[in-house]
């Protein structure tokens, strides 16, 4: 008679490894998908407005209504998950991926299009929610790993997305961006009703309704204030009143949450000096982020004829921004090795300072397209590493029970950032132009100040980092 065989410890820590390994590639997957969507129309924006029919002003909004619905998504979507249970969020996330790359690949007018961008932008609720799940179903020596994985996922979807959509957008009809997009996000939410456990997280509660509603009039407010301050001008009633009415409604929405018992953003634990000074330190970086997405590419497209343009094509200039993005990927392990021997504070200053050298690089070399690809390899890097160690920062701070929001506002704050990056970038590129048959080019100086500023960025959210008080390690039995 044989006995059934007997598994030893080592045999069960290498399955639950192995579980939990497939569950952080399938989050990885979910978010590198969610956040693809984010450049998924930039090789197109040019031609929108003739692709839809409208006008040119009408169309930047295909891209605006993305982000907009993003950044509103980020803290609810991390709210629903601690009161419904992660996983649960995670596939309506997906499933919203899947309906709004439906209805975009199905448009050909304005109004469908933003509506199914904006279903897109909501799925972006994906990233924290899957960052918060991941301190319960990872063993500790895979945490940092995963949450180093995952939140670098914000940046590579990115990146991949820029070279992966010009080549769809240059060989085939601007509609197969929608229908490949649709596609990922049913295998992601496949794979997540498949492989990502149901754990008994849910606290419960109520859905603070006005709460919601609040956070969104006002970010929505200040966020299209800021993104069209350019072209409407920044000192129009349109964009003051946009700014004024923002505010005013975000201090009232403060106000209300502080009163209820089961707010939509606890705001005390917010204003906890570790939460919130990783907070602000998070839009510094996030600035930094979006500077370089938005000043390299211009400058590698921009025409020979300028003198210094480097007249690469879209797709050329894709795949030289390609690289920045994996090296996100490829330092996550090198930001969890780091969080574990000088703690995510250590780690997030470290991030962030590779990222303002990376700047200083592109400031002396911007004349070749390798250069440029260095200096964005360099901010890059840095990026990876900042990114993995602002949630695990978060997450060390906050109760269990409020981890999905509490990431979710570190997104949130991320996506004001990149926000107000791309008003600035914008800003400085025209505010030093010259004449190029026609038309206004920005002046090699205004490039090279883009540079500085984001590098400016970049070392002030060192500064606002190592202001965040260290936490003694708890030791176990």
């Amino acid at each position: 008679m044989t006995s059934a065989p007997v598994l030893d410890a080592s045999d069960v820590d290498e399955r639950i490894s192995a579980s939990a390994i497939i569950t952080v590639v399938t989050l990885c997957f979910g978010g590198l998908s969610a956040a693809l969507t984010q450049t998924m129309v930039i090789p197109i924006q040019g031609e929108l407005s003739q692709l839809l029919g409208t006008s040119a002003a009408n169309a930047s909004w295909v891209i605006t209504a993305t982000l907009l619905t993003a950044a509103v998504t980020m803290p609810v979507a991390g709210r629903l998950g601690d009161m419904f249970g992660k996983q649960r969020v995670l596939v309506v996330s997906a499933g919203l991926l899947v309906v709004g790359s439906l209805v975009a690949a199905l448009s050909s007018s304005l109004l469908p299009m933003l509506v199914g961008r904006a279903v897109q932008g909501m799925a972006m609720g994906f990233i924290p929610v899957g960052i918060s799940l991941i301190r319960e179903v990872t063993p500790p020596k895979l945490t940092a790993t995963a949450i180093a994985a995952v939140s670098a996922t914000l940046g590579v979807g990115g990146a991949i997305g820029l070279p992966l959509s010009a080549w769809i957008a240059q060989d085939f009809d601007w509609h197969v961006l929608f229908w490949t997009s649709a596609a990922l996000a049913l295998v992601v939410t496949l794979a997540v009703v498949v492989f990502v456990p149901a754990v008994n997280d849910a606290q419960g509660g109520r859905i603070d309704a006005v709460g919601v509603v609040g956070l969104a009039v006002g970010l929505v407010s200040v966020l299209v204030g800021v993104s069209k301050g350019n072209d409407w001008g920044w000192a129009t009633g349109r964009t003051l009143g946009f700014l004024v009415v923002g505010v005013l409604v975000l201090l009232a929405w403060g106000f209300y949450e502080l009163r209820q018992d089961e707010p939509l953003c606890d705001l005390r634990v917010t204003a906890r000096r570790p939460v919130l000074l990783t907070n602000i330190a998070a839009v510094a970086v996030g600035f930094a982020l979006m500077a370089q997405s938005i000043v390299v590419p211009q400058l590698l497209e921009m025409p020979t004829a300028t003198g210094y343009g480097l007249g690469q094509s879209l797709l050329a200039t894709g795949l030289w921004m390609a690289p920045a993005g994996l090296m996100m990927l490829v330092f996550a392990p090198v930001s969890s090795t780091l969080i574990n021997r000088i703690g995510a504070r250590g780690t997030l200053m470290i991030g962030a300072a590779v990222v303002g050298a990376g700047y200083i690089v592109a400031v002396f070399l911007m004349s070749a397209p390798w250069q440029l690809l260095i200096a964005s390899v360099v901010s890059s890097s840095g990026i990876g590493i900042a990114y993995a160690a602002m949630p695990t920062l978060i997450l060390g701070s906050v109760p269990l029970a409020e981890a999905g929001s509490a990431v979710g506002i570190n997104g949130l704050m991320r996506s004001v950032g990149t926000s107000i990056a791309s008003a600035a970038m914008v800003s400085l590129l025209t505010s030093s132009t010259f004449d190029l048959g026609g038309h206004a080019i920005p002046t090699q100086s205004a490039f090279r100040l883009c540079f500085v500023v984001g590098a400016v960025a970049a070392f002030v959210g060192v500064a606002i980092t190592a202001l965040v008080p260290t936490r003694q390690p708890s030791t176990s039995a």
